[in-house]
């Protein structure tokens, strides 16, 4: 299998995916050959970078896309709006993980998400996610699903992990570009690396999501993400088997004030810590390394 091949990589049983991730393959070819030649960077806010890699990149998709979808309706990161009132509308980061992008660091994709809205939905309110696309043209691994049909990797079938306990798991996390200074989520980081394996913070929330699908990792949260960052990954994580809310257990919705993925296992135990953090209570103290060996001597007998 070539890099950059459909071949053996998409179910065919899938009705969007296929042709999205056509489209993505095609933008992530795109990227990698801005990465390797390096890019001229903007500022489009105080601190959030764009390059001429985002721009090129969703320039090629919305053209794909018009052709390919001509009915469904696009909402891009770097613009790009068109048939916001359609029955299906794409969210697209063309490249999401800009600043890694920027600076050099390999850990970057492309992420297409589509969302189904019946005509009785109102204008403000989320649909339903029947399509997802995430590619890492670096590592050429293509993540695909749709609704009911399953997650996937390169035509493997994924699932979320299998642990049970947050003392044993890995965490990931992100942080904003902008307004860190007001980011509350330096205090979460903070908790959950003392109580967990690890946390990584990798910069990319589409990624970020597509590795708890697969298990890479056991969850992620964030705060104030946008419907392109999320879209196709929520829809991964769900049909990998696990779960997506916001940080009391409500539904996940799209304008992602917040984002808690899981592999369903930790939910309860991570949405027990968000309500102790929120509400400030004191926390459990955290086991020694021999009352941390008893535990799990216990769990496993």
């Amino acid at each position: 299998m070539s890099a950059g091949s459909l071949a053996g990589r998409v179910p065919e049983q899938f009705t969007f995916a296929t042709s999205a991730a056509k489209i993505a393959l095609e933008a992530g070819a795109l990227l990698r050959g801005y990465f390797e030649r390096g890019v001229a960077t903007e500022y489009k806010g105080d601190v959030d970078l764009v390059t001429e890699a985002d721009r090129a990149s969703e320039k090629l998709i919305v053209e794909r896309m018009t052709t390919a979808f001509p009915g469904h309706g696009v909402f891009g990161e770097e613009g790009a709006r068109r048939g916001l009132d359609a029955e299906y509308r794409w969210y697209v980061d063309p490249l999401d993980g800009t600043t890694n992008f920027a600076h050099g660091f390999p850990v970057f994709c492309v992420s297409m998400g589509l969302e189904r809205r019946p005509s009785c939905t109102a204008a403000d309110a989320d649909g339903e996610l029947v399509a997802g696309v995430i590619y890492d043209p670096l590592r050429d691994e293509l993540f695909t699903t749709e609704k009911g049909q399953g997650a996937w990797l390169n035509g493997r079938k994924l699932r979320v992990s299998r642990t049970d306990t947050l003392s044993e798991a890995l965490l990931a996390t992100g942080f904003p570009s902008r307004k860190r200074h007001v980011s509350p989520n330096i205090h979460f980081y903070h908790e959950f690396t003392l109580r967990s394996h690890g946390v990584r913070r990798a910069g990319s929330a589409a990624l970020d999501l597509a590795y708890t699908a697969c298990g890479r990792t056991d969850g992620f949260w964030e705060f104030h993400l946008n419907p392109w960052d999320t879209a196709a990954g929520a829809l991964l994580v769900v049909e990998a088997g696990g779960t997506m809310s916001r940080f009391d257990g409500t539904p996940f919705q799209l304008n992602s004030n917040e984002v808690l993925a899981t592999n369903g296992l930790l939910r309860e135990e991570l949405l027990s810590m968000f309500a102790d953090l929120f509400a400030g209570r004191d926390l459990q103290p955290i086991p020694t390394p021999s009352e941390f060996a008893a535990e799990r001597a216990r769990r496993q007998s």
